[in-house]
């Protein structure tokens, strides 16, 4: 208890003894006591109201100058006023601060509740996505922003990269969406940005890419047409025959990129999700394991463990060409005597493709750039081998196909284990 609460309960008891003693003296102490009792609690409700009064009017009203252990409630209260005041000033500042910024930046932000109500909306999302500051505010921004991509981006910004997409009426603008959650608030952050150079660029790039690869088709058959016949001519000059084998060598590496940059091409314009026929992956492999062993050159031991019930809806071309560029990738890098693991198993949370190796294994600085064309660990040792640094970009095209995802593990030196996750929604389970 404070000193101001104890000297206010000892001048209530002082009282009471006065009253008390004068009631003795008087022959009425019952009266005494009564009327001293009613003089405390006038006081009490005196400054009470005085308390109150003040509360309802703080804003306008300087504190009520009372003293003893109300004037220490009316100080304590007074501190936790000018305090709450001095916050929401500053929160106030901050939040204009923030506003003016958001206002002044380029890209397009949009402040939404946890419902994904929209609560503020700068300049630049309101004219890309036609969204009124002040008339839309407290509605669904998914109810506004009706394109498909967007509004399953926005169900679950974790399962899916952030969407690319054009949108209506908005003279081929494309434009890239961002949702920044706050795991403790009740805010959310959809940043919208304009990507329309970029996707102009990547545009060009890939009818560059498909139409060289298209055009180098036709000479290189040729080519390589001219070079069997040279080698197969029993007359051909005992000189030219390792140059004419080197020759052929390089032009059925060259046949193979422009192979993968075809496929390539044709994954990226077909775009959308892939289709939904049920494919026997565990046939798949088995088929594929044969393709390796069958091989001339010798190949480290492959085990395959797949689960024969558990069907994956989708292409079975791109299928086969997921599987088989992860299969062949670890017979080239595992030696002999190393060995590779196949497995596909299916739980609650979708379908699992699992590829793991025993061989030279990736540095940990290589991981994050696998997936882009034409990256190589060891450029040297790729083409050596015959790599072309296109399978596992295809690999990811044709996962994104299936709404699925490659996870890589590797340590230098021991081997690696690439898994494919596909969702559940892709899942068909088969019984015999």
């Amino acid at each position: 208890m404070s000193r101001p609460a104890i000297r206010h309960v000892v001048g209530i008891i002082a009282a009471l003894l006065v009253a008390a003693g004068i009631g003795l003296l008087a022959g009425r102490v019952a009266v005494s006591l009564t009327l001293a009792l009613a003089v405390l609690l006038a006081f009490e409700v005196r400054n009470l109201l005085r308390f109150e009064r003040w509360l309802r009017h703080k804003d306008a009203e300087s504190p009520p100058d009372i003293t003893g252990l109300w004037g220490e409630v009316v100080a304590s209260t007074s501190r936790l006023h000018r305090r709450k005041l001095f916050h929401e000033q500053r929160v106030t500042a901050l939040l204009r601060e923030f506003r003016r910024m958001a206002s002044a930046i380029p890209d397009g932000v949009v402040l939404l509740t946890r419902a994904r109500e929209i609560s503020w909306v700068n300049a630049a999302a309101g004219r890309w996505l036609g969204l009124n500051r002040k008339g839309d505010r407290g509605m669904r921004v998914d109810n506004i922003v009706r394109h498909p991509v967007v509004i399953a981006y926005l169900e679950d910004p974790d399962g899916h990269p952030p969407p690319r997409v054009q949108m209506p009426g908005q003279d081929e603008r494309w434009l890239e969406f961002h949702l920044v959650r706050n795991p403790l608030g009740e805010q959310q952050l959809l940043l919208v940005r304009d990507v329309t150079s970029e996707a102009r660029v990547d545009a060009m790039r890939k009818d560059f890419v498909a139409n060289a690869s298209h055009e180098l088709r036709s000479p290189l058959t040729v080519i390589g047409g001219y070079l069997d016949a040279m080698e197969d001519d029993a007359t051909l000059d005992t000189v030219w025959r390792e140059p004419v084998a080197e020759m052929r060598r390089q032009s059925d590496r060259m046949r193979g990129i422009v192979e993968d940059l075809l496929e390539l091409s044709r994954l990226e314009a077909r775009g959308g999700p892939a289709e939904k026929s049920p494919v026997d992956v565990a046939g798949l492999l088995a088929a594929l394991r044969k393709e390796v062993l069958a091989q001339p050159e010798p190949a480290p031991p492959i085990e395959v463990g797949a689960q024969p019930d558990a069907f994956l809806l989708g292409s079975e071309t791109e299928l086969h060409s997921i599987a088989s560029n992860l299969v062949w990738n670890a017979v080239k890098y595992t030696p002999p005597s190393g060995s590779i693991v196949v497995r596909w198993w299916a739980d609650a949370r979708g379908g699992h493709l699992s590829v793991k190796d025993t061989g030279i294994g990736i540095p940990a600085e290589h991981l994050p750039r696998l997936t882009e064309r034409f990256y190589r660990v060891d450029a040297g040792r790729s083409r050596k081998l015959g790599g072309s640094g296109l399978g596992l970009s295809i690999v990811k095209h044709a996962l994104q196909r299936h709404d699925a995802w490659l996870e890589v593990e590797s340590i230098d030196g021991k081997g690696s284990n690439f898994t494919c996750h596909f969702p559940a929604a892709r899942i068909s389970r088969v019984t015999h």
